[in-house]
This record gives C-alpha cells, structure tokens and sequence, in this order.
C-alpha cells in the first residue's frame, strides 16, 4: 500500500506540470555518453516515448561523435584540429552523414518504433531545416546556420510522429555541412517555438568547480559573462551556454543543461519539483554562484 502511496503522490506531483506542457513541443538534444551507453540509452528514449504518451511533443535532436570518431579510426581517415575545432575534409563529411544519417538517426528511429512511438528520421538538409553556409575555408565543410525552416518537422509533429533531426545542414547548392550539435539543437528549438530544450551531457550540470561538481541550479543569463571571464564557463561549456542563452534570447520558454548519464533525467528535470541540471533563464537571481 505504501508503495502505491507513493506512486499516487509522485502522479499528483507531475499533475501541474502536465497541464502546463500538454500539447507543448520539448526539444532534447541527445548525445555524448548517454548515447554509447546501451542502458542509458534505453532510458532516454523511454522518456522520449513516455513525453509523446504524457501528451507533450517531443522533437529529438542528436549529435554522434563518438560514432563518427570511430569510423574515421576504423577507415584510417587523419584528423586535423584547427584552434580547437576538427577540420572537416570533403572525406570526413562523408563519414559525418554516413554515421549521423545513415547509422545512427536509423537506430534511433528504430529503437523508438521498438518501444510503441512513431518516429520519423530527418537530416538538416531534409526540407532545407538547416540552410548554412560555410564558416570558413580553414575549417572545411564546418557549417553556420542561416536560418531554420520548420515546416517539415511542424508536418511530423501534426501527423503524430516524434521527429528525430541530425546536425546535418545544406547551402541549397548541394553542399553538405557539419553542424555543432547544441548550435543546431538551440536554432531548432528557437524555430519551433519550444516550450522548453533539455540539452543532455556528460555531468551533472554547470559547475563552479568540475572537480567539486558543484552545480549552478540556476543560471541567469546576465551573469553569464561573467562565468566566461573566470573561467567557469570554458572549453565545451561555452558553445553549449551560449544556445541556451540564444534560445531563451529567441523565445524559447526554458533551458535546461542536465545530467544524461543519470537514467530518466528527462522526466526527473520536467515532471519533479526539485529538477535537476542547470536551469538557464532571466525569471530569477541566479542560484549556487561561488
């Protein structure tokens, strides 16, 4: 009895928060080890079904570095890094959609249909979603957003299926760019016009001190600068912070960096009090600053 106790009180919890996000679209930008765990794999995309079945409209956005690290290994491709970023030949940016479209988009799209959701697969260049262009010549076929159309993943949503969207954009002129993921995930979720986008990584949020794993549990963008100029906000915080600043800057409802490692951090960071991550925005002071 207590047990059903339990699970009555944690349904009455969420109560509010579904009345708040039904018929809402939740961008989730997937990737880092949560993908290349099978475990936690099977978590999230269980709350990706779970989010589709609770009424809200979930849009999954994916990355795949791992993936496409490998199998430049495996086709013994060189990698080249230019200040920080990896050079993408015409070679690597076959591999990019090789693995981004055709292997991991398709398990995706198949581990969702296996659990009782209908996803449908989608690379940025499906329906022009992300017209780019060239970022520079040093960095190869690196793509920067010109702009989202939406209308194709807005159809998807409209006919009942959970999108899932590569980091794959065009130029129109039949050229193909890498995409930074969270970039990507942000642009999306600004497009679609998303009630909120849940950016999963590899720790348990932003924090002042990585080794401390102190957490930041809100982030208010006005004191993002200066988190930059100390140094708390650095290397791969730094492309993931400035989405979530854009997308709330672009009318996104909330952000949220959290924890993908953790199973079911998805349903813990919408449907719980206490949430956990990093919540990004402007509604409040900023809270765990050291």
């Amino acid at each position: 009895m207590t047990n059903i106790a339990s699970k009555v009180e944690t349904l009455m919890e969420a109560m509010p928060y579904l009345q708040k996000y039904a018929g809402k679209i939740v961008v989730i930008k997937y990737g880092g080890n949560a993908m290349i765990n099978e475990e936690l794999k099977d978590a999230v995309l269980h709350d990706v079904v779970m989010l589709k079945l609770l009424g809200l409209k979930p849009v999954l956005s994916h990355g795949g570095g791992p993936g496409i690290n490998k199998m430049l290994e495996t086709l013994n491709i060189p990698v080249e890094f230019i200040g920080g970023l990896r050079y993408t030949s015409e070679d690597i940016m076959r591999v990019v959609e090789m693995v981004l479209v055709g292997q991991v988009n398709t398990e995706l799209v198949g581990f969702i249909n296996k659990l009782g959701g209908k996803a449908v697969g989608l690379s940025g260049v499906s329906g022009d979603i992300y017209h780019c262009h060239k970022r520079s010549e040093e960095l190869g076929f690196v793509g920067d957003i010109d702009y989202v159309d939406p209308t194709s993943i807005l159809a998807m949503l409209d006919a009942g299926f959970i999108p899932v969207v590569a980091p794959v954009g065009t130029d129109g002129q039949g050229h193909t760019y890498n995409i930074n993921g969270d970039t990507a995930a942000g642009k999306l979720a600004s497009a679609l016009g998303a009630e909120k986008l849940v950016l999963l990584t590899d720790i348990e949020g932003l924090c002042n001190d990585i080794k401390l794993r102190d957490v930041i549990s809100y982030l208010n963008t006005k004191d993002v600068q200066m988190l930059k100029d100390r140094g708390t906000i650095a290397g791969g915080m730094i492309p993931k912070v400035d989405c979530c600043v854009q997308a709330i800057e672009e009318g996104v409802g909330s952000v949220h960096i959290i924890d993908g490692r953790k199973p079911h951090s998805i349903l813990y960071e919408a449907f719980t009090d206490e949430g956990i991550g990093t919540t990004v925005g402007t509604e409040r002071p900023s809270a765990g600053i050291k």
